[in-house]
């Protein structure tokens, strides 16, 4: 990862930081009360050694130094108990801010985007890319600061008594945080892999699992499980990719501040062998100062460690911001938060050299020109792959657009998605049941509609009877993607869902392509109520429903 990629990176990694801030300046705050503890407890044990060693001074004349040592144990633990507190906040805060926006990015960007990649893509980034922050937020910035701050403490401590000791303290510590540099350079780039492998695992897996039964039925198991393999080796490798970076950088640490404590105990026992006479100001070493320094000398060196240990959480989160920024830059459908439509003499559709195109503006249809009246029906035809899905989603919002599309004379490129949709519903041919009860599925259009309403609904949608085959409540369960239900059961239920919220619009995208006659026949009739009064667009393969349509419109394929 070149510098300035990652230098972007890290700016965007701070900012987002904001969320947690309070909460980081906490922990911070904790760590280095903890670090001032440190060298309180250093001081007064180096103190009750020097008094009883060399001043013969008896123990009874140190009962103060021994309270205050024993009550400076559990103020350090509270200290450090608050500052894994505080840090987790902090990292808490801010992850749930970014899958915030996150899902909102989903949601503006809407269901067009989002078949483009698997559902376990998206799970891993929303669930494992997202968690890989947390130590970055909780741990590696408090910590970050507490490198500079209680160092500086230790030295302020260590000058006045000794300057060679203070020079060879900060002689060494640039040189620590340098090598722990060059090893992390290359842990990014390790972890960006990392994450690239963990998202096509994900995405392979779960595709693989919804359709088992597919895979089974074409004696397929032997070779799906064999690229799973392939796929699992590759995530393993990059994960122990990973973790050799990690050990690597702790091992380099550990090196240098051995040999630096090593050369500060060198030191001080060539000095008491009196071979050496500087640094200490012609006052001479003590005992005091030798185990001062010596007992600092560790925790001098233990915030680098501990910036060494949390340097891998820096590498996760470079390697995850990478691919969460590249998402929430993605070009999405402009759309305004100002504006109304007047929807109370009906809804009048219209379009002229109408073309429907990606977000990034390559054309998914040929240019077309329809218009539809107040209760009118528009039939769509056309061959596979002509764009009758990609005008739908054109309709709701999801897809811009060039040329003109208007609903009552106002373009829907200029009208606020949320005060569109609510003017109209939508049903396919692949309706989505939420896990759950039948009546939270039903809620999902009129939250705040009673039982008997949805009992209503079950029967204008030809579903009651089913439903009280099933369990006779409300509160049977549904699987996930309508597990236990048949195509047909959960095609009438999602259309007692729709039936729940009455709109002047109603968009059908081949409801009855997967039903057996039985179910079409029930959804047909039920729509045909739907119908009265309420303008529609109906996507078909069927001549006879095309047939139907007060317009019909047919949809050539690109060309060139």
């Amino acid at each position: 990862m070149d510098k300035d990629t990652e230098r972007q990176l890290t700016g965007w990694l701070k900012q987002a930081a904001n969320a947690g801030r309070r909460w980081q300046r906490i922990a911070t705050l904790l760590g280095f009360t903890n670090g001032l503890l440190i060298i309180a407890q250093a001081w007064l044990m180096a103190s009750l050694l020097h008094g009883l060693i060399i001043e013969n001074q008896p123990l009874s004349d140190f009962t103060q130094t021994l309270i205050l040592l024993f009550l400076l144990f559990p103020a350090r633990s509270l200290c450090l108990y608050g500052k894994e507190v505080a840090g987790f906040e902090a990292g808490a805060r801010v992850r749930q801010q970014l899958r915030s926006a996150l899902l909102d990015k989903l949601g503006r960007l809407g269901p067009a985007y989002i078949h483009q990649q698997p559902s376990g893509a998206w799970s891993a980034m929303l669930l494992e890319q997202v968690e890989k922050l947390q130590e970055f937020y909780a741990k590696y910035l408090p910590q970050m600061m507490l490198v500079g701050l209680i160092p500086a403490a230790i030295l302020v401590v260590v000058y006045p008594i000794n300057w060679a000791a203070g020079l060879i303290f900060t002689v060494t510590a640039p040189l620590t945080i340098l090598f722990m540099v060059v090893v992390g350079m290359g842990a990014a780039d390790a972890n960006k892999r990392n994450f690239l492998a963990l998202a096509r695992l994900s995405g392979h897996f779960l595709d693989r699992l919804k359709g088992l039964r597919t895979v089974r039925q074409f004696d397929r198991e032997a070779a799906e499980v064999a690229r799973m393999d392939m796929a699992s080796d590759q995530f393993r490798r990059r994960t122990m990719e990973v973790l050799r970076m990690a050990f690597l950088s702790s091992a380099v640490l550990e090196f240098f501040a051995s040999i630096s404590i090593a050369v500060v105990a060198v030191y001080f026992g060539f000095s008491y062998l009196g071979e050496l006479n500087f640094g200490h100001y012609g006052a001479g070493v003590t005992l005091l100062t030798g185990l001062l320094v010596l007992i600092l000398a560790p925790e001098f060196f233990q915030p680098f460690r501990d910036l060494g240990a949390y340097y891998h959480a820096k590498a996760q989160a470079l390697g995850a911001a990478e691919s969460l920024i590249r998402f929430l830059e993605t070009p999405e459908l402009a759309t305004t938060e100002n504006g109304t439509l007047n929807a109370s003499e009906g809804i009048t559709l219209q379009a002229s050299k109408l073309v429907v195109t990606t977000a990034e503006g390559k054309p998914l249809t040929a240019p077309m020109d329809f218009e539809v009246a107040d209760g009118e029906l528009l039939t769509v035809g056309g061959v596979t792959g002509s764009g009758k899905t990609s005008l739908m989603q054109a309709l709701m919002g999801f897809l811009p657009y060039q040329g003109s599309l208007t609903v009552n004379g106002q373009e829907i490129a200029s009208l606020p998605r949320g005060a569109w949709l609510a003017h109209l519903t939508w049903l396919g041919q692949n309706p989505v049941l939420l896990h759950g009860t039948i009546a939270e599925n039903l809620r999902l259009a009129a939250p705040e509609a009673s039982d008997e309403q949805l009992w209503q609904a079950l029967e204008n949608a030809h579903a009651a009877e089913f439903v009280q085959r099933l369990s006779g409540k409300l509160d049977y369960l549904v699987g996930d993607r309508a597990g236990g239900l048949s195509v047909g059961q959960a095609q009438r239920l999602a259309l007692a869902r729709a039936l729940l919220k009455p709109s002047g619009l109603l968009l059908l995208d081949e409801p009855s392509a997967s039903l057996d006659k039985e179910s079409e026949q029930l959804v047909n009739a039920a729509l045909a109520q739907v119908r009265q009064g309420c303008t529609t667009v109906l996507i078909s393969h069927r001549p006879e429903q095309l047939a139907q349509g007060d317009r019909q419109l047919t949809l050539g394929g690109l060309h060139g």
